[in-house]
């Protein structure tokens, strides 16, 4: 192929040419994002039954729902909330053999069978059926500035434009809105109820019945009588408007005439649909709400989608009504994406400086460089094609690539100097010589470099997902990269390069060629020392494996790095009983802190009250959402410092637990950084039992002083009052115990009966019991029930009290009692650390409890378990291709053994920088065994094809390595600096180009330094072992 295109440089630049226009076609049209569709598909089944305690939402919804589960294709997990609010939250969780639309009609079709035997209120209620994640994508506000507006009328704002128009955005998996709106109250007074001889269901039945629109038909439809000249609609009734038509809706005519309308026994006004709820953002009025992105979404598009949408609603609004964003990590994506491209850059500069140091001709390293864009942009062609995207994995894979991809170029140019140096020949006959000689191991390393990563391409699960995408990007640019050094790079070697005058040069390159021909006499001269002692440098190697084996398990594993995405979120968690008073007092002194003592970092803080992840809401419960200032305007301040400062200062608070905590490292895969898991009753031991045995870990856990910030672990039980009714003596009294329990769940409760008009929006009427009748156990026995004879019966007389305990929300795992716990390792302590330490304490305690492990955790325990079979397959492949390519079973094993040394060098790098064994590491490590096996290849076959020309085998591994020298150390030397500013990155996604850049880094040091004397002496005790055998 080369022979052909060194004659026909024009045909060879057309056909970069069109790469080139392709791949920059391609790259406009390619999405942007942080990642890839990493998490699994997860679906949610979300029912309500108003009214209903945790126990009987899990005994009635949820474990109906679970029941019906059982068996579906492609289910990894399933967990299960069922909260004191009544809301039921079933989420399962399947893998990537399962297409999302179909895991959702599988879970819709399993709803659809058993939703028969749902309670009939949380059927009237709807079953919701959505794909989801865990964390939030972003979370707006409608901010009144000058406090004009109360936090329930901006609420009102949020339903009528906001809520049902951002669900429809195409991406977002849901919206709750943490500030409700207007409702039709109706307060119940029972002392009026009871003179009036009403009960709270005649209440519910009237409005029902006169508040709804009827069409009746109209006057002059079809068929019609001969001459008809009419035609009118007609309508009985339609639903009301306002408070005064309600305030008249009639519960009973009497025989004289005389009336009993709503007023008579309720105060009917326009309040907030639930009280339990609000929203406040820097102490101003506020109706906050969050948008949790769907499963397969693009982050990036989707938040943009949201908020194009909001800035054409924003005109809408009234006078000082506006909308912020407390929490949006979008900004940090794509500043994270703009940070890789920045190095991307700074990659090409650095190899193209190393080039040109080491060819000292201009017209020498412009042909290794133009490989550069052609490469990159026809790998971005490829990208689109196959259905990828630009993300942080595919331009980490880039940046490794710039160093990697001039490689071959490299090698070619080199050689072509060489020979027409050495031979004193013309540029188009040496490049004919070169490339006679070359082409195999340019073949070789491309064969080589492509085994590392290709095993990658088929892992499994989301560690899958990231593999495939460094996998692709990487193969398609060596692939390329050795087209070019087949067609470009020999045409323009022909066309450009100058045969060099002896002596010729200037200063500059006279000193640096004499200092090079030194240095290669010294490695000539210790490599033949070395060659000397050849068991002796097997020892060291073996010395080197047992060495990296040990670090390797040693060094402290996670998932992926925590990155500070400028956000942090906070959840407060006070006792049980505690008022929203109570809660908002302690939140508002977490906010203070906040703006006051970190005002050089935070710039605002929105509080959800109420609010809590995993539908654990109450009057003990908040949300605070901490928006950061950028990067540039808060040097030296992380997330991670205000994170552990803030836990430290609200350690130990007098009313409860005060959690700092970072969004997670991937959207969709948990509701925050840290660990996440759940504590599983595996034999039955009870609510009580498991909830002692959480508490005891996390005792254990902190004081091992490697984990933090325990939530979800707290006693759940509180005081409760249950209302046990008298069977007999209700029936005796010639009541049923279903209108009973209806009656009670409205006055305690509260019903929504329908809808009515309220402006341009329907709003709910809500019948409930008065408050200052609903507050101390006594006033319960003011409240009646009316018997078949048309006798009110006091509910004193039916039921009793009775104190007791329950829990304001239950969590199952699988099927099986569990608790859901949350929790950070302490600066220093990896998860994978923290995790294991879990794991430890929970198998030493008695009772038989386990750990299932959901989100990022999961996901981290699953990249471990594949790791060593990914290695292990890595390096079969490669010797296969070795051996395939040199038609030798022993010439592989002298190239694999230098890739030991790579491995020490990124491990030792590693550890020396604090960095964990995480998804990114490891395909640092894949890259330094490649990096290393290249490396070897070009003395191995080299000095192959000099032993068989006849020359000693010492002697051709010795010539191979001086003459291959200058290449090795100009293409590591371009490696590496190419990688550097991934290693010294600073600002958004630092974090992660630090995980990949400082491992392969310090392998290519190792390999560069170390194995090049290894090498040769290596090849040679290979060759003489099995020319024995």
């Amino acid at each position: 192929m080369a022979q052909f295109f060194i004659t026909r440089p024009v045909f060879a630049w057309v056909l970069a040419i069109v790469v080139m226009l392709f791949g920059a076609f391609s790259m406009l049209r390619l999405p942007i994002e942080q990642y890839p569709d990493i998490a699994p598909t997860r679906v949610d089944v979300i029912a309500t039954y108003p009214g209903a305690s945790a126990e009987v939402t899990e005994n009635s919804v949820t474990s109906v729902v679970e029941d019906a589960m059982t068996g579906l294709d492609g289910l990894l997990f399933m967990n299960a909330t069922s909260s004191a609010t009544g809301r039921a939250t079933i989420s399962l969780t399947f893998d990537d053999s399962i297409d999302r639309d179909m895991a959702q009609i599988q879970v819709q079709n399993r709803v659809a069978r058993v939703e028969a035997a749902l309670p009939e209120v949380v059927r009237q209620r709807g079953v919701q059926v959505r794909r989801t994640g865990d964390s939030s994508l972003l979370v707006g506000a409608l901010v009144s500035r000058d406090g004009r507006y109360s936090s329930v009328e901006l609420g009102d704002l949020a339903a009528q434009l906001v809520e049902d128009s951002v669900q429809r955005v195409e991406g977002v998996g849901g919206i709750d809105v943490f500030t409700p709106g207007y409702a039709m109250r109706v307060w119940l007074d029972p002392v009026r109820m009871a003179e009036f001889q009403i009960t709270a269901q005649d209440v519910t039945s009237a409005i029902a019945e006169q508040n709804s629109t009827v069409s009746v038909g109209s006057l002059g439809g079809q068929p019609v009588v001969p001459g008809q000249q009419l035609t009118v609609p007609l309508s009985a009734q339609t639903q009301m408007t306002g408070v005064d038509q309600f305030a008249h809706i009639l519960l009973r005519v009497e025989a004289d005439g005389s009336e009993v309308v709503l007023s008579d026994v309720a105060e009917v006004e326009i309040g907030q649909e639930s009280y339990g709820s609000t929203s406040f953002m820097n102490g101003m009025n506020a109706a906050g709400f969050s948008v949790t992105l769907a499963t397969g979404a693009n982050a990036v598009e989707t938040a943009r989608r949201v908020r194009e949408l909001l800035s054409t609603i924003e005109p809408a609004l009234p006078d000082g009504v506006e909308v912020a964003y407390p929490y949006d990590t979008s900004p940090f994506i794509e500043q994270s994406i703009g940070t890789v491209y920045k190095t991307l850059i700074e990659a090409v500069i650095l190899v193209f400086l190393v080039i040109l140091i080491f060819l000292q001709s201009w017209r020498a390293t412009i042909i290794p460089v133009i490989a550069i864009p052609v490469v990159l942009l026809g790998t971005f062609g490829v990208l689109l094609t196959l259905g990828y995207s630009i993300n942080t994995l595919t331009m980490f894979a880039m940046v490794l690539a710039i160093g990697l991809l001039v490689d071959d170029a490299i090698v070619v140019v080199e050689n072509v100097e060489r020979v027409m140096a050495e031979e004193h020949i013309g540029p188009v006959e040496a490049t004919r010589k070169s490339m006679t000689e070359i082409s195999s191991a340019l073949v070789g390393i491309v064969m080589v470099l492509s085994a590392v990563f290709l095993p990658m391409a088929f892992m499994s699960g989301s560690t899958g997902v990231i593999y495939r995408q460094f996998s692709v990007t990487i193969i398609t640019a060596m692939v390329l990269s050795l087209g070019v050094a087949l067609i470009l790079t020999p045409a323009m070697c022909a066309v450009l390069l100058r045969p060099h005058k002896p002596g010729g040069g200037n200063m500059f390159s006279r000193l640096f060629n004499r200092n090079f021909d030194r240095l290669t006499n010294g490695y000539g001269r210790m490599t033949w020392s070395v060659m000397r002692v050849p068991f002796l440098v097997l020892m060291v190697l073996l010395g080197i494996s047992g060495g990296a084996f040990r670090m390797f398990q040693e060094l402290p594993s996670s998932f992926v790095p925590q990155e500070d995405q400028g956000v942090l979120m906070i959840i407060l968690n006070l006792a049980e009983g505690s008022t929203s008073a109570q809660t908002q007092a302690i939140s508002n002194e977490v906010q203070d802190w906040l703006l006051e003592e970190n005002s050089e970092a935070v710039d605002s803080v929105m509080t959800a009250l109420g609010f809590a992840f995993g539908g654990n809401a109450g009057q003990n419960r908040a949300l605070l959402y901490v928006k950061l200032k950028p990067f540039d305007e808060r040097p030296g301040i992380s997330a991670a410092m205000i994170q552990a400062e803030g836990q430290k200062r609200f350690a130990g608070h007098r009313a409860g637990n005060i959690i700092f905590m970072q969004p997670p490292a991937i959207q969709g895969l948990g509701s925050g950084a840290g660990i996440s898991y759940y504590m599983i009753d595996q034999a039955g031991n009870g609510q009580a039992a498991l909830e002692a045995a959480a508490q005891e870990i996390a005792r254990q856990a902190e004081a091992t002083g490697q984990i933090t910030g325990f939530r979800g672990h707290e006693p759940s039980q509180r005081p409760a009052l249950k209302l046990e009714i008298d069977q007999r003596k209700a029936r005796a009294m010639g009541l049923t115990v279903s209108d009973v329990n209806n009656m009670l769940s409205v006055i305690f409760s509260g019903r929504e009966v329908n809808d009515f008009q309220l402006g341009a929006e329907l709003r709910p009427v809500v019948v409930q019991g008065a408050a200052e009748w609903r507050m101390q156990p006594g006033e319960i026995e003011m409240w009646h029930a009316r018997n078949r004879a048309g006798e009110m019966v006091p509910f004193s007389s039916f039921i009793n009290q009775v104190w007791t305990e329950n829990s304001p929300s239950l969590n199952r795992f699988g099927g099986t009692r569990a608790i859901s716990i949350n929790a950070s390792p302490t600066p220093g302590v990896s998860t994978g650390e923290a995790m294991a330490t879990i794991e430890r304490l929970v198998a030493e305690l008695p009772g038989g409890y386990g750990v299932g492990w959901i989100g990022l955790s999961y996901q981290e325990k699953e990249a471990g378990n594949q790791a060593p079979m990914l290695f292990a397959l890595s390096a079969l492949v490669v010797f296969l291709c070795l051996a395939a390519l040199y038609e030798s079973w022993s010439v592989p094993f002298s190239v694999l053994l230098a890739a030991p040394v790579g491995i020490l060098g990124a491990l030792v790098a590693a550890w020396w920088f604090g960095q964990s064994n995480d998804v990114y590491f490891k395909v640092g490590l894949l890259t330094t065994i490649g990096l290393a096996s290249r490396n070897a290849i070009l003395i191995v076959e080299f000095a192959e094809s000099l032993r068989k020309e006849g020359m000693a085998l010492r002697e051709a591994a010795l010539k191979a390595a001086t003459l291959r020298l200058r290449p090795i150390l100009m293409t590591s030397l371009a490696f590496a600096l190419g990688v550097l500013p991934l290693a010294i990155a600073t600002g958004a996604g630092a974090a992660s180009q630090h995980a990949i850049g400082i491992g392969v880094l310090g392998g290519m040091v190792f390999t560069t330094v170390i194995a090049i004397f290894m090498v040769p002496a290596l090849y040679v005790l290979v060759m003489r072992v099995t020319r024995r055998g």
